[in-house]
């Protein structure tokens, strides 16, 4: 007989609040895939026939992905410094938030997750301790840890490890990102080359979003912080930053703060939680594009951005257009596991963003720029897409079925 998980007391008064109510005694648990009704399933599941499967791993490690979940299976990483909007909140506030991302990976795509707080903020103390438990793993999901340093940690797992490694905060928003910008610039008889793009905010989500855009074929993004457009010239940038700007205003010739760089302006994405005010946006070109991403409030308001823009899009699920990770990762993920991805590549990440926009098809439309997360030809489609490039990069291990 299975144990149901204790729940809170019943007197407590947040259960009447529905939030608190399903989250009472966590979002998911651990279930077995095979039948233990009696001894002869115990010696098979467990001593002594295991101990054969132990030798066979033993003799042959890569046996590991056919015989135990580390194939599908994905580590969600966390410290708990940049949680939703919540900033610093800790690894024990940051639970909810991780557990919700495993029930997402299992849900929309099929892949097993386990969430992993870690108390410690030291950039060498979470690359060692996730590289210590990668055997367990087949991939690793960075989330919701601050900027600059999750640029490092992810860089120094990716050369550490030989599995997929993927910061969602970065990646998956520019991933989703592209495929709802490639469908606007149909819409506004624009392409990517020739439009000018400002992204808003030089954070993590930022630095990928313009590094997936200028992978795509931009050609003018300025990229701006809360000092204005970063250029090399300003003397204060930290290396991300600085390597950032000379792609972007420094091959441009674009300054100024970041009304000067709205003006004229085709697109707009923000990444950064700051408030534009209504003058800068309604200096943008006919027909703008408007992406306020920050939740819970955009950083320029559907309201006042439909005043001025054709598209608008942002991170929140009441209005049309959300720009939503979950259309992203559970894909990507499933893509790479299929083939045995040994990484997830620029090109896996940018098949992703067009297999994305390729599903709104003929339902293209202002208020339909990406599909919604609970298509369900979403992830499957991702996946198809990130396998195939995954085969032609050479980072597949498995190969095509005969």
């Amino acid at each position: 007989m299975v144990a149901s998980t204790p729940l809170p007391s019943s007197d407590d008064p947040r259960l009447l609040d529905p939030v608190f109510a399903l989250h009472a005694g966590g979002k998911m648990a651990v279930a077995t895939t095979v039948p233990l009704e009696g001894a002869a399933d115990l010696s098979l599941a467990y001593t002594p026939g295991v101990a054969r499967v132990c030798e066979a791993i033993a003799d042959d490690p890569a046996l590991a992905d056919d015989l135990t979940w580390v194939s599908n299976t994905v580590a969600v990483v966390t410290d708990g410094t940049a949680v939703l909007g919540l900033g610093d909140i800790g690894p024990r506030a940051a639970m909810p938030v991780m557990e919700g991302k495993a029930v997402l990976f299992k849900e929309f795509g099929g892949v097993d997750a386990v969430p992993i707080c870690l108390d410690t903020t030291d950039p060498d103390e979470i690359v060692e301790t996730v590289v210590r438990l990668a055997p367990s793993f087949g991939g690793v999901n960075l989330e919701d840890i601050s900027a600059p340093r999750c640029f490092e940690i992810e860089r120094r797992l990716k050369d550490r490890l030989d599995i997929p490694v993927f910061h969602d905060d970065q990646h998956g928003t520019a991933v989703v990102v592209l495929a709802a910008l490639r469908n606007a610039l149909v819409l506004t008889g624009r392409d990517l080359g020739s439009s000018r793009i400002v992204v808003s905010g030089a954070g993590a989500a930022g630095v990928a979003v313009t590094r997936m855009l200028l992978a795509a074929g931009a050609r003018d993004v300025a990229v701006v912080d809360r000092r204005g457009v970063l250029s090399s010239g300003r003397g204060d940038l930290p290396p991300v930053k600085l390597s950032l700007a000379q792609d972007t205003a420094d091959t441009t010739g674009r300054r100024g703060d970041l009304a000067d760089a709205l003006s004229g302006a085709d697109v707009f994405i923000g990444v950064s939680g700051g408030i534009i005010d209504e003058a800068s946006v309604a200096r943008m070109a006919p027909d703008a594009i408007v992406f306020g991403l920050a939740n819970p409030n955009p950083e320029v308001h559907p309201d006042i951005a439909h005043r001025y823009a054709r598209v608008v899009a942002t991170g929140r699920s009441d209005y049309p257009n959300q720009i939503n990770n979950v259309l992203a990762f559970p894909g990507i993920f499933r893509g790479a596991f299929d083939v045995r991805a040994s990484a997830i590549t620029e090109s896996m990440k940018l098949a992703a963003a067009d297999a994305l926009a390729g599903l709104v098809g003929a339902e293209l439309a202002e208020d339909c720029v990406v599909p919604s997360p609970f298509d369900r030809r979403v992830a499957p489609a991702v996946a198809a897409a990130v396998a195939d490039a995954a085969r032609a990069e050479g980072v597949a291990r498995r190969p095509l079925p005969a």
